[in-house]
């Protein structure tokens, strides 16, 4: 039977793991502190797979020509930028990912990282925890405008829980649901006016050539003054350098940040340093019922390949552009 080796973080528990076993597929774990950053490091982990079940690692041109064997990138969330899908057509390498399992949690992280700037974190618990007792006030949340930059699915879970806060809600989207921008009062508006109106604005696009920095010195420079930046969807999408500008300079007040350019983020990144920046590791899409269900739907969308059918609804690519595509 095919060997499945999963190098995606905390894949080594999950529904995934009964199914695929019981399906008579032979796991192998990979353990979490792997360094995964190099195609050649990739390489050697997967030699003899036929299928990865895989985190944000590269699988570029050089890895998927190096892997005869491999049949499945089975991505554990929706973000592929890290794939090279014109080698996977080539090669015959199905890319699935896992849509509409964990915007849930992504859209509770946005939350907690806006409400925990807008009350000062970490700021606030760095001072008392050197012993510096000094109360500062903060703009409320009630009332503010949010700035939605991308309205699918975490989109419209982050607006409907800042709705409930009291928030005036408005998005931008090249391809807007607006019967749900309707049902919920989100205001459309193009990108430029976003940025002008929004006291938090916060990204919520995937990672693509068109999309890459486009948060970028100009765009931050339309920011209104003290507005608060979020970002929970890709590190690509921003220049950080141009973000570390506008914290240290203006227009912005804080930032709320999930996702990094580099990641893991250097240890020399002047982000580490800014006392008015929340961090938190790439974790926004973690919790325990999205693992749950990300593992479950990656599972069944590998069995359902292997038993010859095409969960169209799960694969990016095009390796069957024939129809020809079999495992």
């Amino acid at each position: 039977m095919p060997t499945v080796t999963c190098l995606a973080l905390n894949s080594e528990s999950g529904p995934h793991v009964e199914m695929l076993r019981d399906a008579g597929f032979e796991l192998r774990f990979v353990p979490d502190e792997t360094d995964l950053s190099t195609p050649q490091a990739v390489i050697e982990q997967l030699r003899g797979s036929a299928v990865s079940i895989a985190g944000g690692e590269p699988y570029t041109r050089e890895v998927i020509e190096a892997l005869p064997e491999l049949r499945v990138i089975a991505r554990s969330g929706v973000g592929y930028d890290a794939i090279d899908l014109q080698a996977c057509d080539e090669r015959g390498v199905v890319v699935t990912i896992t849509p509409g399992v964990n915007h849930h949690s992504v859209a509770e992280h946005t939350i907690a990282l806006l409400m925990g700037v807008a009350r000062g974190f970490p700021e606030a618990d760095r001072r008392v925890r050197e012993c510096r007792w000094k109360r500062v006030s903060h703009p409320r949340v009630m009332g503010r405008t949010l700035g939605l930059i991308g309205l699918g699915r975490i989109g419209q879970a982050v607006a409907t829980r800042a709705i409930g806060l009291g928030m005036t809600v408005i998005a931008y989207d090249p391809f807007p649901d607006r019967e749900f921008a309707r049902q919920h009062g989100v205001e459309l508006v193009g990108l430029d006016e976003l940025l002008r109106r929004s006291d938090f604005v916060s990204l919520h696009l995937p990672a693509t050539p068109q999309t890459r920095h486009l948060m970028n010195a100009e765009r931050f420079s339309q920011m209104k003054p003290g507005s608060v930046f979020l970002n929970t969807a890709r590190g690509s999408l921003v220049d950080e350098g141009a973000l570390i500008a506008a914290l240290e300079s203006g227009p912005l007040r804080a930032a709320g940040l999930d996702v990094f350019e580099t990641e893991p983020l250097p240890a020399d990144s002047p982000l580490l340093r800014m006392p008015n920046v929340l961090l938190s590791g790439h974790v926004a899409g973690l919790d325990d019922e999205s693992h749950r269900d990300t593992y479950r739907l990656l599972a069944d969308t590998v069995l359902r390949l292997y038993r010859g059918e095409w969960p169209a609804e799960c694969i990016v690519n095009r390796p069957d552009r024939e129809g020809k595509w079999q495992w």
